[in-house]
């Protein structure tokens, strides 16, 4: 059983669909979805549906996935929810589910309201914290017996609003969580796309960008003090950007290969 990471579709269907049948993932292997399904490209709700129906997935909610159901649910009240997500690029979702049946609309919103914003996965020996946007340090100390119990306490630890929308303070510092000997759970996270990290992020393992010009993911934190480990993984590889620049990346945790499909124009 294999376990891969894949955040910031964004809407963009066909190439998330192209990627699915280059990994190929078993019906026993799990994919966590960390966020930010919907919303710029032009398929979010294709994307949705195929997140949702996905043989083991796990999916989280991101900070588009937020704005949206604080449009639906407070927007005829408060007009800055409906305006903070069109900015944000929700006309398209908007759209696409407006075009569908009233029933099917309403099945597939009731599961999205609902997804849980964190997450955890033990593969091998390393613990993986699964989040959108990243953790607050806390008074987190590395050396803590790090079995479920304790993951799961750190996340409900964690406020909704920095789980899914903290940057600078995450990207810029470490988390605490790894010890000298580099033991300790690693924190996999989107939302900010990885040229945006490159310029916040205390140190990082190569560029944002690779030879071609598009985005790959970096490993953030690795210092003498976590025993030359990274402690953050950025997998935000700027498929909200369109073609040029933005992919969509799917981490294997067990080996670390990583498997990306690049947003073609149309797409």
């Amino acid at each position: 059983m294999a376990t891969y990471v894949v955040s910031d579709i964004h809407g963009h269907f066909k190439t998330f669909e192209r990627l699915l049948e280059d990994v190929s993932p078993g019906a026993e292997d799990q994919v966590w979805v960390l966020g930010d399904m919907i919303d710029r490209g032009p398929d979010p709700v294709s994307v949705m549906r195929a997140c949702r129906d996905l043989p083991g997935a796990h999916v989280l909610m991101g900070n588009h996935e937020d704005l949206m159901r604080d449009f639906l649910l407070n927007g005829e009240e408060d007009q800055t929810a409906a305006v903070n997500w069109a900015i944000n690029g929700g006309g398209t979702t908007m759209e696409g589910l407006d075009k569908l049946p009233h029933d099917e609309e309403l099945d597939l919103l009731e599961w999205a309201l609902e997804l849980p914003t964190a997450g955890h996965v033990r593969v091998g020996a390393r613990p993986f914290l699964l989040v959108h946007a990243g953790l607050r340090p806390l008074d987190l100390t590395a050396g803590t017996d790090w079995d479920d119990a304790a993951l799961e306490g750190l996340l409900e630890r964690q406020s909704v609003e920095d789980v899914l929308w903290i940057r600078e303070e995450f990207w810029g510092a470490p988390t605490g969580l790894l010890d000298a000997r580099g033991e300790g759970p690693i924190v996999v996270a989107g939302h900010t796309p990885v040229p945006y990290v490159e310029p916040i992020a205390d140190a990082f393992d190569r560029p944002a960008r690779n030879e071609e010009g598009l985005c790959q993911m970096m490993r953030v934190g690795a210092s003498e003090a976590t025993g030359g480990v990274a402690d953050r993984w950025a997998i935000d590889c700027g498929a909200a950007g369109g073609a040029g620049w933005g992919r969509i990346l799917m981490l294997r945790l067990d080996d670390e290969r990583e498997f990306y499909a690049t947003v073609e124009e149309g797409e």
